[in-house]
Order: structure tokens, then sequence, then C-alpha cells
């Protein structure tokens, strides 16, 4: 057995003793958990991209196994119902030569129908609907068993962190391969198609639709095109791109300057790079994340100053709010079978929790423990929507700012685990 398959199978253990553990404080006899199915595009035969559900993915790896249905009950190997109909417009599904499909019951089926299920009292989840689990005898995501196990998510085992790792490596890959495009003058559509290339993995199994921003469009947050003309000039690409393995997903950014490039960008650059490293070597079991993220702005504020984009003091910018002006997302988030994981909202009883008041787009606002795997994605942006307010301020260097408004902006995202031994960073360095 290779260490994979000995970790998958310890992960197979602790899965279903928490779920033992899950179901029996909330009175279930099982769970019936629906992997869900692509929507179709209206008045064609044509479906929209897909995911499945994630505490089915968590259980077999299988992100793009549809129409299929999971059993879990204590003290029974679980049963897959596997939708795999006969088929000569699609291939039908396979299932993976790994461990998990041993330790299952898995029976083929044609119909995507749920199965019926054995006497007792029994939990639907999924995209399915209280009429459909009404009609099968059971309740559709009860609020607190699917918290209950959200949590059994937070914390990943050995096999969950070697996926990651891996699927950092491949991201990797895709991004040392796409900068070689756009350091050859290649236009977005290219670079994505580099990426695709570098990482292995087709565009729809991304965990996200990759973003690939040169010049301006990396201040879009999420910029969702891929320009099929490179610009005139090239000053800077920032490129968020990703990779699932089995289920799990890799979240990185980078942004280089191009050789037209402004002479204030690159340093910004650097002091990004340098801010998210010092906030990297923070992460430590009991750590506020929200605090981190407070410091994250604390460091964008004295950035500001040293680059003289602001003419004030450091702790004048910070109270000021200018940083949330520069940089308007939360530091990080939960990574897992989903990018933005569950539970980043929540303490570990389940109980909600808020993002503060003047950092509303923080998603994970808990404090860390060891077995956690986030994201530390400080940013720093030219976006004139949000400068336009601000433009009365004398402390505000305009004429520097706008020297970098073709430049979209920088983000520089890394995925790291937390442990009590100090950030174990899951992501490869650049070479």
């Amino acid at each position: 057995m290779s260490e994979c398959e000995g970790q998958q199978h310890a992960h197979l253990d602790t899965l279903m003793q928490g779920y033992s553990e899950a179901l029996a404080a909330h009175g279930v006899d099982g769970v019936l958990l629906y992997s869900g199915h692509p929507a179709r595009h209206f008045g064609d035969d044509q479906h929209a991209s897909f995911a499945a559900y994630g505490h089915f993915v968590h259980w077999t790896g299988q992100a793009q196994l549809a129409r299929s249905w999971l059993l879990v009950r204590p003290g029974k190997p679980p049963t897959l119902y596997f939708h795999a109909p006969a088929d000569f417009w699609h291939l039908p599904a396979r299932l993976p030569e790994e461990p998990w499909v041993d330790r299952f019951r898995v029976e083929a089926r044609e119909t995507s129908a749920p199965p019926a299920l054995p006497p007792g009292r029994f939990a639907v989840l999924g995209d399915v609907s209280d009429g459909v689990a009404q009609a099968m005898g059971a309740e559709a995501n009860p609020p607190g068993l699917v918290a209950a196990l959200n949590e059994l998510r937070v914390s990943k085992s050995d096999y969950e962190v070697s996926c990651l790792r891996r699927a950092n490596r491949r991201a990797m890959a895709g991004h040392r391969a796409a900068r070689r495009v756009f350091e050859g003058g290649g236009a977005e559509l290219d670079i994505q198609l580099a990426y695709l290339g570098g990482a292995r993995q087709r565009e729809s199994e991304l965990p996200y639709p990759n973003i690939v921003g040169l010049n301006a469009h990396g201040g879009v947050l999420h910029y969702q095109h891929y320009d099929t003309v490179a610009p005139e000039k090239r000053r800077s690409l920032l490129l968020d791109a990703g990779v699932r393995h089995r289920g799990y997903c890799a979240d990185i950014t980078r942004t280089w300057s191009g050789p037209d490039s402004a002479g204030e960008f690159t340093p910004l650059i650097e002091g990004v790079t340098s801010l998210q490293q010092r906030l990297i070597a923070d992460l430590a079991p009991g750590v506020d994340f929200a605090a981190l993220h407070r410091r994250m702005h604390e460091g964008l504020a004295a950035l500001l100053v040293e680059q003289r984009l602001v003419n004030a003091s450091t702790e004048a910018v910070l109270e000021s709010g200018l940083t949330r002006v520069f940089c308007p997302h939360g530091l990080g988030h939960l990574l897992g079978v989903q990018v933005h994981d569950v539970a980043g909202l929540v303490d570990a009883n389940g109980q909600p929790l808020q993002p503060p008041v003047e950092h509303p787009a923080l998603r994970l606002t808990r404090e860390l423990m060891a077995g956690m795997v986030v994201t530390i994605e400080p940013g720093l942006y030219v976006i004139p929507m949000l400068l336009a307010p601000h433009r009365h301020r004398a402390e505000v260097n305009w004429k520097r700012v706008e020297r970098l408004a073709d430049h979209g902006g920088i983000r520089i995202e890394d995925n790291v685990l937390v442990t009590a031994a100090g950030p174990d960073v899951l992501t490869p360095k650049e070479t």
C-alpha cells in the first residue's frame, strides 16, 4: 500500500467516526448526500459547468460526478449509488482506482432518482428540495447537522493535506507556463491556455474561473474575460489561478511587472510580497484571523507611506480608512474541497461570527486551529471607482497614484497549513 493509499484509508476512518458522532448527536440514523447536477441552458441540451456538493466530494474526491447519491450510516460501509447510464452521446462516468472505491458498496444505476431509504430517521443533504426529501420520509438539509458536518471539514487530514499539496504543485506549474507567455507578449487568452497546459487541467474542471488580468484588468477583483489581442503596452499581469486534485483546490495568485511598467510598480509588488511573508509567519493555532486581517491593513498603510502614495503618518492613513480603498477584500479564507471552504464564519460550536463592520468582505473570522488550510492574499489596487470619492484628500499623491492606474493592482496569494510547529506553506516557491 502506498503512502497516499494509507492516508486515504485513515481519512475515511476519521470521517466515518466524525459522521457517526454527528449523526448520533442529532438523532439521525444516516444521511444521504446528493452530488448534484449541472443546470441546463434554456432551450438547449447543453449544461453549465458543474461542481459536486462539498460533503459528497469530502468522501469521494469526485468533484465532477453528477446525479449520484451517497448513503452514510454508522457501522456500515457507505453506499454509492453511481449514475452511469448506457449512453452513446456521452462517455459514462467511471470511478477511479482509489482505496475509497473498495471500501464502499457501489451500485451503478441508470436512473438519477433518489434511492429508497431503509427504515429509520434520515437526512438528505445537497441540492434537494423539501418535497423530494419528504417523499423519501427524510428531512432536507437540517441546519444543525449541516453545521456539524461543515466543522468536520475545517481540520484537514494527512490525506487532504497531501491532495492540497499536489494541487498546489500542479497550479504552480501552470503559473510558470503562464508567466513565460506573458513575458513573450501573449494576450490574456494565450496566457490562460498556457496555464491550462502547464497545470494539465481543462477549464471546466478548474476550482474557479481563472483571473488573467493584464494592465488595468488586474484591478477588477474577479475579472472574468480573456482578451484575444495583446495590449500595446505590457505593464502588469495579475494571475489568480488554481487546480483541483482529487477534489481539493489550490488557489494561487501572482503579480508580475511588464516591460512597460512604471518605476513605482515593482517596489510595490516587493512590498506586498514582504507583507504577505510576515503575515504567514504569524499563523499559529489560537491566532484571531480578524486581528491578522487588521495587521494586513497596518502593513498596507506603512507601504503606502513608504512608497509615497500617501503623504501622512502610518497611523493617520490607517485611521482614515484609506487602506480599505486600496484593498477592499479580505486577507484570506479556508481552503479545501471548495475554494471558499465552509465554516469560516462560525465558531467551533457552529455559532455565527460576523466580519468586522469596517471589513465586511472578510470570509474567515474565527480563531485558527491546527489542521486548517488558509489562503493568505494581501492586495493593493488602483481602482478608479473606489478612489473617486476620495479625490479631495490632499494627503494622497494623486500624480503617483495615477501613474499606476493602468497597472490595475497587486495580489500575492499562497496556501498555508496551520500547525502547532508553525506555518507549512503548501505553495511551491517560484523558480
